[in-house]
């Protein structure tokens, strides 16, 4: 009973101690080695030993670089929404109609001011050429008064009506002036309510400024549009970038220009970026700088997807090995490497995967050549060793 015992316990004791040392010796102790010859795997592959970029993640949200909201410049009821969000739209289309019966209304108002104004100016500047043409003929006959009482031909009194009436036609013309001038202010700005009339009018159809998609509709008929509020949001061809709050620990290691890698879990891939724009002034409550790093087209990629902008850290030497060379039993894992003309089984300490690798922090120096197994054998959760162990 007591060999039995012994038997089941030697290996399970081996076990802890190959653990042990590995996870006190660090990656530079001989890798520890345990259980007999096994069954050589089917295929192969060379640790590697090499240096290794760490990388810290900054999450973010793909945004239009060229974003455009379109709003109305008038007030009015929204008549028609000639657009949905997808939609491709060229430069000048309509996109939104307000209700213009009231505009036009106005405008037609205007314009009718404007002509009665135009009609004032033009019987103004009549009464301007008549009072014109008194005030000269007065003038014309004091003058040629004068030098009859000059002569002694004409009697003072004469001499003072005819003052009087030059002077009295003087004071004509100048009314009549005042008059036109008041006449030309008003047809002015008649002339200008009409031409704001007429603007405001064709402001009714609101078209697209830019070539682009809608990507956003917020009015429907019958919303009140009030000018400053959206209507619409439009995305021109100025292509995506993802928006990462970078911790300001960081902002450093990512100068303008730089090239970073961008992850987007919804497409299952990583982008090369480029960073473009940096705001500059950090967020007082998060303590992050606001980066815009460009992305590349992408098929499936939208804005308001989530992204993770991949930032270096430090670069160090790893022990590599394939996440198929990886086994695991419990909490423990194991490669089969080869030594010499036999395999064993050797338990490693693994650390992060690294895309098809696995960091092996202790266990292995790199150089070796170790086994690879299918999905199902390194789930297995078989004990190593078994497989050529019989009973």
């Amino acid at each position: 009973m007591r060999q039995v015992l012994r038997a089941h316990l030697l290996p399970a004791l081996g076990l802890a101690l190959a653990l042990a040392l590995a996870g006190c010796g660090g990656d530079e102790t001989a890798p520890p080695r345990q259980g007999g010859a096994v069954r050589p795997p089917e295929a192969t592959a060379e640790v590697q030993r090499r240096t290794i970029l760490i990388t810290e993640a900054a999450v973010g949200t793909v945004r239009p670089k060229t974003e455009i909201s379109v709003a109305a410049q008038v007030m009015g009821r929204v008549a028609a929404v000639h657009v949905r969000p997808g939609s491709r739209v060229t430069r000048g289309q309509p996109l939104v109609e307000l209700d213009a019966r009231e505009f036009a209304a106005r405008a037609q108002a205007s314009v009718q001011s404007l002509a009665g104004a135009r009609a004032g100016q033009a019987q103004a500047e009549q009464a301007v050429a008549a009072a014109r043409a008194q005030a000269d003929k007065a003038r014309s006959t004091f003058q040629r008064l004068s030098a009859l009482h000059g002569q002694g031909a004409l009697a003072a009194e004469e001499m003072e009506r005819a003052r009087r009436d030059m002077l009295q036609a003087d004071a004509a013309l100048a009314q009549a002036r005042d008059a036109l001038t008041q006449a030309a202010a008003f047809a002015r700005q008649s002339e200008n309510l009409a031409q704001e009339a007429s603007i405001s009018e064709g402001y009714t159809v609101i078209a697209a400024p830019e070539a682009g998609e809608v990507v956003r509709r917020m009015a429907e008929p019958g919303d009140l549009a009030v000018p400053g509020k959206p209507l619409l949001l439009l995305q021109t061809g100025g292509g995506l970038w993802l928006e990462a709050a970078v911790r300001e620990g960081l902002i450093a290691r990512t100068p303008l220009g730089a090239g970073l890698s961008v992850v987007v879990d919804a497409l299952g891939a990583t982008l090369p970026g480029s960073v473009e724009e940096i705001v500059p002034s950090a967020d007082p409550a998060t303590r992050t700088f606001l980066v815009r790093v460009g992305l590349p087209p992408a098929e499936g990629l939208y804005q308001g997807m989530f992204g993770r902008l991949l930032i270096p850290v430090e670069a160090r030497e790893a022990v590599l090995a394939p996440r198929a060379a990886l086994r695991r039993t419990g909490q423990l894992a194991f490669v089969r490497v080869r030594e010499g003309e036999v395999w064993r089984d050797i338990a490693v300490q693994p650390g992060r995967a690294l895309g098809g690798e696995i960091e092996i922090l202790a266990g292995l120096l790199g150089g070796e050549t170790v086994g690879l197994f299918d999905a199902a054998d390194a789930g297995s959760g078989g004990a190593p060793g078994r497989e050529a162990g019989g009973n």
